[in-house]
């Protein structure tokens, strides 16, 4: 984890996945592995520069394995960790309470699927 000492247990886990697109990120492996093009593509609006920092901060706490395949091109895959698939778990809930608000104001999530 990067900025303890923390208040409270929740705000370790904001560590971890706080800001636009981590949440986002664990969404997409949650579904599969990805190679970094196919991660982008997945991810409407984030750049290449921000999609590569949000890994490498992911990879660093535990969350993302990355995997460098020795081939010509280079090939690079991204999935969940145990630790990942766990906190993807967890934030199940916060995905309900989201999905439940976004009705309420009568809001559809930009790929017109279901949110959890």
């Amino acid at each position: 984890m990067r900025n303890p000492p923390y208040i409270c247990a929740l705000d370790a886990v904001m560590d971890v996945v706080g800001g636009k697109w981590k949440a986002l990120i664990l969404w997409a492996l949650d579904e599969r592995l990805h190679r970094f093009g196919e991660l982008r593509r997945s991810l409407p609006g984030v750049s290449e520069k921000v999609l590569a920092q949000q890994l490498r901060e992911l990879e660093a706490d535990g969350i993302v394995r990355r995997t460098v395949f020795d081939e010509t091109p280079p090939r690079v895959e991204y999935e969940l960790t145990a630790d990942g698939v766990a906190l993807y778990a967890a934030l199940g809930a916060l995905g309900e309470w989201g999905e439940r608000r976004m009705r309420a104001l009568d809001l559809v999530p930009t790929h017109g699927e279901e949110v959890s």
